[in-house]
C-alpha cells in the first residue's frame, strides 16, 4: 500500500466510525424523547396508548380530586379542549386551579393520561415557555 491509499483508508475509517456513532446517537435520542402537546393538539390527533408525551396547559377550576392517599386526579386545559390526569405522588407546593403545569407520561387504554411528573410555576410570574406561548396562541392566557 501507498502512502496516499493509507491515508484515504485511515480517513474513509474514521468517516465511517463517526457515521456510526452518529446514527446510534440519534437513534438512542430518539427512544428518550418526549413530544410537547396542549389538549387541542391531542383533539387534533391523538397519540397512541404508551408513547411518552409532555402534556401542558392550565389545571382547570374545580378538575382537582385527592384521594386517601397520594393518588390526584385533575384536568388540564388550554381553554377549548381537555384532558383527565391521573397522578400518583407528591405534588409541587404551588400545585393549584387555573394554573400553568406541565405534566410527564402516558396515555393508557381508557386515555387517561397517567402522569409520573407533574411540574407547577415556580413564583407568580412564571409559566413554563412552551405552556405560555401555546397558550398565548390560542389566546387564554396573557401576562401580567
Amino acid at each position: 500500500m501507498t502512502r496516499k491509499q493509507k491515508r484515504l483508508a485511515i480517513i474513509a475509517g474514521a468517516i465511517g466510525f463517526l457515521g456510526a456513532a452518529t446514527g446510534l446517537t440519534l437513534y438512542a435520542l430518539g427512544e428518550q424523547t418526549s413530544y410537547f402537546y396542549m389538549p387541542g393538539d391531542l383533539a387534533e390527533k391523538p397519540v397512541a396508548a404508551g408513547q411518552r408525551i409532555r402534556l401542558g396547559g392550565l389545571v382547570e377550576k374545580g378538575s382537582i380530586e385527592r384521594s386517601d392517599d397520594t393518588h390526584v386526579r385533575f384536568a388540564v386545559t388550554d381553554g377549548n379542549d381537555t384532558v383527565t390526569v391521573r397522578y400518583n405522588g407528591i405534588l409541587p407546593d404551588l400545585f393549584r386551579e387555573e394554573q400553568g403545569v406541565v405534566t410527564e407520561g402516558v396515555f393508557d387504554e381508557s386515555q387517561t393520561f397517567v402522569a409520573d411528573t407533574v411540574l407547577a410555576k415556580h413564583d407568580e410570574n412564571y409559566m413554563p415557555r412552551e405552556v405560555a406561548d401555546s397558550l398565548k396562541e390560542k389566546g387564554v392566557w396573557q401576562e401580567n
